[in-house]
């Protein structure tokens, strides 16, 4: 009993109750903010609540598996992992249901899975192991930088395809960070960008349709066209204005009674803030950084190569994906459809985030161990330097 107690310390408490008292805030929010909209749809008010309550369990023990399994034997797992997600996001593509317009769920019975979700986890550990395998050699752009992005392009390819332009613009950042984070040459950096530019000027004509552009418009002069590609952020605005210090109360929002829509997913921070003011987006939000720095800290920690940057990449991914669902609600970025990290309605979201928490905190654990027994401990190589400081784990010296 006192063994077990012992290993149970060694995890991180942080990243134990902050995800999972975000997710159950988010699932009473959930029900707020969809109850109205079940009804009009043809389901009982607690249609919504009860799907992502299922969700949540089974979040809860993948959680709990990924937080005991060894980080580092996913490692061995990296093949499998990336054909399966691969073969996945191809299948979509073919058998896929189409969704507010874009092929990327499939449906088996009553549940939708989106594989691009599982995409971001999988590319994750893809790059951290595969870069953290190539700090000898990090220096070397076609030997230690250039291979792995080509299947980086590919995954990427397949989601812009669906169309799927949020989730896409998240992964790429993601990877951006790690990358950036393995050690890169800032002159490798610049030619990654240039190539990347490249891309998107060949891409950007099949990519600009008059949906797009209302979004982007609507976005930065909403007010031009309040009925059209303005409507959503205007109704978004209304909801965060009327909320002022306190919020209406629990419950009692206006606008999710059919003024904005996508109210549980895409804008529950606008009703967030009508609902429980000011100091309730404060609290989301501080939970929210509170989980990317705690993330990034244990990364700082971590003597693991591959470790270090699987944390970067579980830790940029809640920070992005955060940071682009706030920007669209606040008008300071076009909508995207990207969902808020723990709080929106959606399971495979919730599924991925929760067994990346698992994964941090296992990562968390193994950082306390060698913590603990630091002569036991035999340092692997390091990453360079990078935006957390980081050479074998020690603070970076010139």
């Amino acid at each position: 009993m006192m063994k077990m107690m012992k290993k149970l310390k060694d995890y991180d408490f942080t990243l134990i109750i902050t995800p999972i008292l975000l997710t159950a805030f988010g699932t009473v929010m959930i029900y707020s903010a969809s109850m109205v909209s079940a009804v009009v749809e043809g389901f009982e008010s607690t249609h919504y609540l009860f799907k992502q309550l299922q969700w949540f369990m089974l979040g809860l023990v993948g959680f709990a598996f990924c937080a005991l399994f060894p980080y580092k034997y996913y490692q061995r797992l990296i093949k499998p992992i990336i054909l399966v997600i691969i073969v996945l996001l191809v299948g979509v593509l073919l058998f896929g249901e189409v969704r507010n317009n874009a092929k990327s769920w499939f449906q088996l019975g009553p549940i939708h899975l989106q594989p691009a979700e599982f995409a971001k986890l999988g590319l994750i550990m893809y790059l951290a192991s595969v870069y953290s395998k190539k700090q000898s050699y990090i220096n070397e752009f076609n030997k230690g930088v250039l291979p792995p992005l080509i299947l980086t392009g590919l995954m990427l390819g397949l989601i812009v395809l669906q169309p799927d332009i949020g989730t896409a613009f998240i992964i790429f950042l993601i990877a951006c960070t790690i990358i950036f984070s393995s050690g890169i040459r800032f002159k490798h950096l610049f030619i990654l960008v240039a190539i990347g530019l490249i891309v998107l000027a060949i891409a950007l004509p099949n990519m600009v349709t008059d949906t797009r552009i209302d979004r982007f418009t609507g976005a930065y002069e909403p007010f031009e066209a309040p009925e059209t590609g303005g409507y959503h952020l205007i109704q978004s605005y209304i909801a965060i204005g009327v909320g002022g210090l306190t919020g209406e109360g629990l419950g009692q929002s206006v606008q999710k009674l059919g003024y904005l829509m996508e109210a549980h997913t895409d804008f529950i921070m606008a009703i967030i803030s009508e609902e429980l003011g000011f100091v309730g987006v404060v609290i989301v939000i501080g939970m929210l950084a509170t989980i990317v720095l705690r993330g990034l800290f244990i990364a700082n920690k971590c003597k693991d190569s591959f470790g270090a940057l699987l944390a970067i990449g579980i830790s940029s991914m809640v920070g992005i994906q955060a940071f682009i669902n706030l920007g669209a609600i606040s008008g300071v970025l076009p909508i995207t459809g990207v969902t808020l990290p723990f709080i929106s309605y959606g399971g495979s979201s919730l599924l991925i985030l929760l067994i990346s928490m698992g994964i941090l905190n296992n990562i968390a654990k193994s950082v306390n161990e060698e913590r603990q027994q630091p002569e036991t401990v035999k340092e692997q190589p390091g990453l360079e330097k990078n935006v957390l400081n980081y050479r074998g784990g020690r603070p970076w010296s010139s």
